[in-house]
């Protein structure tokens, strides 16, 4: 039993990260925007949640910071990809490799550190206790408990869900990816609901980032995002948009990145377990072109 409770929260813990991220760019997919500079964002936001956390004594100041700075980065995007109309993908791969670039120049000129940074004085996000749910012995185990962020997760899903396909704001959101020329006409210019897309996805992603730095672990390090905003690319794909499906992707993600924590006791080499949510995801991807493939 121990064994499974520890299998659901190292799911959550692997899922909610690529959760929020994927959230985040389903604004994006159905504005019509390939957004794939959601793992800078992730990156920057999990750098700037632990230097808020950090130096302003508060772990909310640093999700702040961390969604400030991923917007920063949105604000790139939406500069060059929307503003100056240049081609998407080159500006997310160029975005991504400044993130990179830039997390780990700051990591040694802020903290004076290689690889990784972590002390004491970083303000950790608190887990939180649901206090009906917690006192009932298995539900209150299995759902009670976790990182604040999770549960900010499950209620971003749902409310993505509400805003695309519930509201008005939703209805301009899909025009703008399906018929941008359309909406231009009836007076709602499509760039500007784009730059909202844009805005939204970069606090879900500096969300994600700071769950990251200051949920899982309390600490920063080179490049921690490790491939997980394209999973969330991946997951956004798989399903096409759909926030729900996105849920379900992204736990069947963090399962895996959860099996690889409980692997590492094995005698299995821990680079080929640090693999098993990468070739989940290059399956996934295999089945769902093959899927596409007969459709057409």
């Amino acid at each position: 039993m121990n064994l499974f409770f520890g299998l659901v929260s190292a799911m959550l813990v692997g899922a909610t990260p690529i959760l929020l991220a994927a959230i985040g760019g389903t604004f994006t997919y159905y504005a019509g925007i390939f957004n794939i500079a959601m793992e800078g964002m992730m990156l920057v936001g999990a750098f700037c949640g632990v230097l808020g956390s950090f130096f302003l004594h508060s772990w909310l100041l640093g999700i702040c910071c961390a969604i400030a700075g991923a917007l920063v980065m949105a604000g790139i995007f939406v500069l060059f990809a929307v503003r100056l109309h240049t081609d998407e993908f080159l500006t997310g791969i160029a975005l991504n490799l400044f993130a990179v670039g830039l997390t780990t120049f700051l990591l040694r000129d802020i903290f004076h550190v290689k690889g990784a940074f972590t002390d004491a004085g970083i303000r950790a996000i608190p887990a939180l206790r649901l206090p009906l749910i917690d006192s009932i012995p298995i539900l209150g185990k299995l759902l009670s408990g976790y990182n604040l962020i999770v549960y900010v997760a499950i209620l971003g899903t749902g409310l993505a869900a509400f805003v695309i396909f519930r509201t008005r704001f939703g209805l301009r959101l899909r025009s703008a990816g399906y018929n941008a020329a359309c909406l231009n006409s009836s007076g709602v210019p499509a760039s500007t609901i784009r730059i909202c897309s844009l805005i939204i996805c970069g606090v879900y992603c500096g969300l994600a980032g700071a769950y990251l730095s200051l949920g899982s672990v309390r600490l920063f390090a080179e490049n921690m995002s490790a491939g997980r905003g394209w999973i969330s690319l991946a997951a956004v794909i798989l399903v096409s948009g759909n926030p729900w499906g996105i849920a379900i992707i992204s736990l069947l993600f963090g399962f895996f990145d959860g099996l690889t924590v409980f692997l590492q006791g094995s005698q299995i080499p821990t680079q080929f377990t640090a693999m098993i949510p990468y070739i989940a995801t290059l399956v996934s991807l295999y089945f769902y072109s093959i899927r596409k493939v007969r459709r057409s």
